[in-house]
């Protein structure tokens, strides 16, 4: 398969099998492997820390960090040093993350979020490439030096849902990394919205990533693979920014999403249907799909196999 490939290795239950798995995309010749922040598991830059000393090529990246845990120059201090701890492979991916997580869970406030993102990135991208920042913010505020080796053109990218963050996404940062966002959405609103951000700061298109999450089940029992996949569906539907994106993307989104929905969004069933889906995502102008396994279902294939399958 042509272009650029990803794949999502979060470490569950197994860290050291995480670790193996990342060795196993490397082998098979994916572009980078890439991890989320998830708030009850294990801190995603140690995590990528652990894959870094495992492996030698393959890019290492952060799917989401949360910007309201971390203040802009303490995550412009982890990049840089995971950056070169690795040798010049980090991605940096940040986002705002939900209200839910936001406000309920850390008791902070979520509010402007575009504007707030704005200020953040600002400060980020002065330490990455000047080393140095001095910035008074209504959300952020920040006086600092980095003093340590730096790769100035370390690669940040926005997780971005809305028209607003899509174009700031276009205008300041290197990528978007998207997720439940189907192939009519990408082509319709991510694309053009980034677009016209690339535009407004005085850049082309081209050399912007779009990476977006294509949730694939290589499996021999679709029905349970549909079931499986609708859990995670519709526990991402409750959500405001995403049910906004998929409620714009598809005229019968409900509370639990339908069998054409999921199918859109995924790709379950044999090796065939799992490839069609990467395609189908590229088509819509995704230049880097990330591979998510979803294979928690009686009759799903392994993580490896999986791998294998997409890699062809």
């Amino acid at each position: 398969m042509g272009g650029k490939l990803a794949v999502s290795n979060d470490a569950g239950r197994s860290l050291p099998q995480s670790i193996e798995r990342a060795r196993l995309a490397e082998r098979l010749g994916f572009d980078s492997i890439w991890s989320s922040q998830l708030p009850p598991s294990r801190d995603t830059p140690l995590v990528l820390a652990a894959y870094a000393g495992a492996t030698s090529r393959i890019g290492l990246g952060t799917s989401v960090l949360p910007i309201y845990t971390r203040h802009p120059t303490a995550m412009a201090q982890m990049a840089l040093s995971l950056d070169e701890l690795s040798s010049g492979r980090f991605l940096l991916g940040i986002g705002v993350s939900h209200k839910v997580t936001v406000e309920d869970m850390w008791g902070l406030r979520l509010e402007h979020p575009v504007e707030a993102m704005r200020e953040y990135l600002t400060i980020v991208r002065s330490l990455v490439t000047e080393g140095s920042v001095a910035f008074q913010g209504e959300h952020f505020t920040a006086r600092s030096a980095y003093t340590a080796p730096r790769r100035a053109e370390l690669p940040i990218y926005i997780s971005a849902l809305s028209p607003r963050m899509l174009e700031l996404a276009g205008e300041l940062a290197d990528g978007v990394s998207l997720w439940m966002c189907g192939p009519a959405y990408i082509r319709d609103e991510v694309v053009p919205r980034v677009r016209a951000g690339r535009e407004k700061a005085g850049k082309a298109l081209d050399g912007f990533e779009v990476m977006a999450a294509v949730p694939v089940s290589l499996t021999s029992n679709r029905s349970a693979a549909l079931e499986s996949f609708r859990q995670t569906a519709t526990r991402y539907a409750s959500l405001p920014y995403y049910r906004k994106a998929l409620d714009k993307c598809f005229d019968d989104m409900t509370d639990s999403p339908n069998d054409r929905i999921l199918d859109e969004l995924a790709g379950i069933g044999d090796e065939k249907v799992v490839q069609a889906a990467v395609e189908r995502y590229r088509e819509a102008g995704v230049t880097m799909p990330l591979i998510g396994h979803h294979g928690s279902h009686e009759g799903a294939a392994k993580f490896e196999d999986t791998l294998e399958a997409v890699a062809g």
